[in-house]
C-alpha cells in the first residue's frame, strides 16, 4: 500500500499518460481504442477509467503534459538569455531536442492530434500554443529593433520557425545518420543564415605618416 504523502499515484498516472501517448502515436487516436489503452497500460478497462474520465479526456491530459514539458524544458530557460537572436537559436535547440527524444512522444501527439479536441479543451491547448507564437513574434521582433536580423514579418518568421522544427518528427530517426546535436547546428544555420546581420567592422586607422603624405605633408 502506498504511504500516505507517497508520489505513487502521481507516477503511476503519469506513466498511463506517457503509455497512452505512445500507443496514440503508433496507432492514431481514433485507431486505438480505450481497451488498447487500458491493455498498454496493464490495466482493465475499469481500472484505467480510475485515472482518466473519458477518452478525449485523456487526449486532453495527455496534451496538457506535453505543454508542460515543452514549457519546463524549452521555453522557461530560454526567457533569461538577453539577446534576442541568441535566445532564438536556444529555443530552436531545446526544441529540436524535445522533438528527437524517445520520451517526448506526448508532444508529438500536440502536432497532430490538436484538431480531435473540441469545445473548451481545444480552446485550452490552443492558448497554451498560442502564447509560444507570440514569445517567437516578440524576440524575432525585438531582433529587428536591435538590427541583428534583417527586417521581416514576425508572424511569417514565427510561424516558418514553427514549421521547420515541428515537422522533424515526421523523418527524424533516432537511429540514422544524422545526430540531434548536427540536426540542431544544421537547422540554426540554414533559418538564421538568411536572417542574420553581419556585425558592421570598423576600417581600421592608417598610420599618421601616411595620411599626411597623402594631404601632401611632409613628415
Amino acid at each position: 500500500m502506498a504511504e500516505v504523502g507517497s508520489d505513487a499515484p502521481k507516477e503511476r498516472h503519469r506513466a498511463v499518460l506517457e503509455t497512452a501517448a505512445r500507443l496514440i502515436c503508433e496507432k492514431g487516436y481514433e485507431a486505438a481504442s480505450v481497451q488498447d489503452i487500458a491493455d498498454a497500460c496493464g490495466l482493465t478497462k475499469a481500472g484505467l477509467y480510475y485515472y482518466i474520465r473519458s477518452k478525449e479526456d485523456l487526449l486532453l491530459e495527455i496534451q496538457n503534459y506535453g505543454m508542460d514539458i515543452f514549457e519546463e524544458r524549452v521555453l522557461l530557460p530560454v526567457l533569461s538569455i538577453a539577446d534576442p537572436v541568441e535566445r532564438l537559436k536556444a529555443c530552436m535547440e531545446r526544441n529540436i531536442h524535445l522533438v528527437t527524444e524517445g520520451w517526448s512522444k506526448e508532444v508529438t501527439i500536440i502536432l497532430h492530434e490538436h484538431e480531435t479536441l473540441t469545445g473548451a479543451a481545444r480552446q485550452q491547448i490552443n492558448a497554451r500554443k498560442k502564447r509560444y507564437v507570440h514569445f517567437l513574434e516578440s524576440s524575432f521582433e525585438e531582433a529587428m529593433r536591435e538590427g541583428r536580423i534583417r527586417r521581416v514579418e514576425p508572424r511569417v518568421a514565427a510561424f516558418a520557425f514553427l514549421g521547420q522544427v515541428l515537422w522533424i518528427y515526421k523523418w527524424f530517426r533516432p537511429d540514422g545518420k544524422i545526430p540531434a546535436d548536427q540536426l540542431a547546428r544544421e537547422m540554426q544555420d540554414l533559418f538564421f543564415g538568411g536572417l542574420e546581420i553581419a556585425p558592421k567592422t570598423k576600417k581600421a586607422k592608417k598610420p599618421a605618416a601616411k595620411r599626411a603624405k597623402k594631404r601632401g605633408v611632409s613628415a
